[in-house]
C-alpha cells in the first residue's frame, strides 16, 4: 500500500474597505466562504481589515478602535466562521492590551480555537504609513503554528521585508508562510510603485527557505480625514522556488487557492541542504 502524501490548499482574499466595520466583516467573510468552495483550507485576509487603513496619519481617536483579542469583533466572527467552515484562518486585528496597543494576528484552527497570538515585530515609520504612533514593537518573538491542516508561520506585512522574520518561522518548524499586507502609494512620490520589490524580497524568501509563500494585500483609494493612500492589490501565492503560482493585479477583487504537497515540498528542503549547511557559530560575530 503507498504511502499518502500530505497536501494543503491555501488561499488569499484581496479586497478594498472602507470605514464600516460591520460591512467590512461581512465583504471579508464573503470572500472567506469563496476561497473555502475553492477548497482552501488555510484562508488568508489581509492586514487590519476592520476598516480603513488608520496609519496614514496620526490622530488618537483610532486608539478607541482596539480591543483584547477575546473581545475584538472580527476574532470572535472569524473564529466562529473558522469553526462552521473547517478552515484555519489569521486574523489580522488592532489589539489592546492593558495600556499597550499592538498590530497583532489570532491563529484560528479549524475548530474554532484561538491558537494564539503573534504580534508584528518590525514597526515601520515613515510618511503614510505611521505606524509607531499606534504600535508597539511585538514581543511575542516569531512563532510556528500547528494547525489541523499544517504548521503555518504568520508575519505582518513589513515583517515580510525581513529575511529573519521568514527564516526563524521556517526554523520553528512552519512548512507554509503567510504575510497579510497593507501596502501601496507612497505620499512622497505618486509615481512610485514598490509592487514587483515587494513581490520579490518575498520570492526570496520562498526560495532560500524552500517554502511556499502567500501574500494578501488590500486595494482602492482610502481617504483617512485628508491623508489619501490607494494600495496595489498584487496579492499571490509562489511555490518553494519562488514561481510565482497564483496572483491577482491592482484592481482584481477576489481570491486564490493553491494547492501543495508538503512531503515533496520537505524532501526538496531536505536535498537542497540550506538547512544543514547553515554556520550560527559565524553569525551571532555579524549581529548587533
Amino acid at each position: 500500500m503507498s504511502k499518502r502524501t500530505r497536501e494543503i490548499t491555501v488561499g488569499a482574499i484581496q479586497t478594498s474597505y472602507g470605514h464600516d466595520l460591520e460591512a467590512n466583516i461581512a465583504k471579508t467573510e464573503r470572500l472567506v466562504r469563496d476561497a473555502a468552495k475553492k477548497g482552501a483550507q488555510v484562508i488568508l485576509p489581509s492586514e487590519l481589515f476592520q476598516g480603513i487603513y488608520f496609519c496614514t496619519r496620526q490622530d488618537p481617536k483610532w486608539f478607541a478602535t482596539a480591543h483584547a483579542a477575546a473581545e475584538h469583533p472580527c476574532v470572535l466572527r472569524f473564529k466562529d466562521l473558522a469553526k462552521e467552515l473547517g478552515v484555519v484562518i489569521p486574523i489580522s486585528f488592532f489589539e489592546k492590551d492593558g495600556p499597550r496597543y499592538y498590530n497583532s494576528i489570532a491563529i484560528a484552527d479549524a475548530d474554532g480555537t484561538i491558537l494564539g497570538i503573534y504580534r508584528k515585530s518590525h514597526i515601520p515609520d515613515g510618511p503614510g504609513y505611521q505606524e509607531k504612533y499606534y504600535f508597539r514593537p511585538g514581543d511575542t518573538g516569531f512563532k510556528a503554528w500547528t494547525t489541523k491542516h499544517g504548521r503555518i508561520g504568520v508575519g505582518i506585512c513589513w515583517d515580510q521585508w525581513y529575511p529573519e522574520c521568514a527564516r526563524a518561522m521556517v526554523l520553528e518548524g512552519a512548512e507554509i508562510l503567510f504575510y497579510p499586507t497593507a501596502i501601496g502609494s507612497e505620499p512622497y512620490d505618486s509615481t512610485l510603485d514598490t509592487h514587483l520589490q515587494w513581490q520579490r524580497a518575498m520570492q526570496g524568501h520562498a526560495v532560500s527557505n524552500a517554502i511556499p509563500v502567500v501574500a494578501a494585500n488590500r486595494l482602492g483609494e482610502e481617504d483617512n480625514d485628508g491623508a489619501r493612500q490607494k494600495f496595489y492589490g498584487h496579492s499571490f501565492i509562489v511555490d518553494h522556488t519562488g514561481e510565482v503560482v497564483e496572483s491577482l493585479g491592482a484592481t482584481d477583487e477576489g481570491t486564490l487557492a493553491h494547492t501543495f504537497n508538503l512531503d515533496e515540498i520537505a524532501n526538496y528542503r531536505a536535498d537542497w541542504g540550506f538547512f544543514r549547511d547553515r554556520r550560527t557559530d559565524l553569525y551571532a560575530k555579524s549581529i548587533i
